[in-house]
């Protein structure tokens, strides 16, 4: 039987939003899951939920915009109570690969200040090893050899990612670089190796950010968490 994917994710949105307390800043993700989320919590908000919000990239902030949630520059908030978002593949112990959806950088800096990271998934996205999705990887401009020699140079390979055949550019101004390094079975350490490689502004290894994962499986949900 085949597996529908778009109702396993709108069930894990609908899930993790009743997390969501009154008064409370919430984070926004970016992606085709998180996108239910957002949807949910404008239904939540025209209904009288009080929250202010955080969106991860433009594309959020458009859609939030879009069903009146109220947003908050990140910039005047020192924590974040509660962020829902996706990943592109999530381990039991909830390291993630995010980043396919190009906002990598600002999706983990709203990550790094938030008290509860929900992650929502379908259940394609659950992994043993993380690796089948390549990882993506934010590079300056001016960098790109340079970066992907030093990729090649640890065991890795990567590409560009293209937009209509030009360089997909983040909001953030920056390229994206699709790495694949096979199954990963130490992200720890690759993580670190990508941190030291001049010209990297951020990777989508997500490690010890997040408190839960709710994937949708089938007509009901399994949530996993530290």
């Amino acid at each position: 039987m085949t597996k529908d994917l778009e109702k396993e994710k709108q069930l894990a949105a609908k899930q993790a939003v009743k997390f969501i307390e009154n008064n409370q800043i919430v984070g926004l993700g970016t992606g085709s899951t998180a996108y239910y989320a957002i949807i949910e919590i404008g239904e939540l908000v025209s209904n009288g939920l009080k929250i202010k919000a955080v969106p991860t990239s433009e594309k959020t902030r458009s859609l939030a915009q879009s069903l009146n949630i109220p947003l908050i520059d990140i910039n005047t908030v020192n924590s974040i109570d509660i962020t829902i978002d996706g990943a592109d593949e999530f381990t039991e112990d909830l390291t993630l690969i995010k980043g396919g959806g190009g906002a990598l950088i600002q999706e983990k800096i709203v990550a790094s200040l938030t008290k509860d990271l929900i992650i929502i998934a379908d259940s394609s996205k659950k992994v043993e090893l993380l690796g089948k999705f390549n990882l993506p990887i934010a590079v300056d401009p001016i960098a790109l050899d340079s970066v992907l020699s030093q990729i090649r140079s640890i065991n890795g390979s990567g590409k560009i990612r293209l937009a209509a055949d030009k360089p997909f550019i983040t909001d953030q101004g920056n390229y994206i670089v699709d790495a694949d390094f096979g199954l990963i079975y130490n992200p720890v350490l690759l993580a670190n190796k990508l941190s030291k490689i001049d010209g990297v502004v951020g990777h989508g290894l997500f490690i010890k950010l997040a408190q839960r994962v709710i994937m949708g499986q089938g007509d009901t949900t399994i949530t996993y968490s530290i």
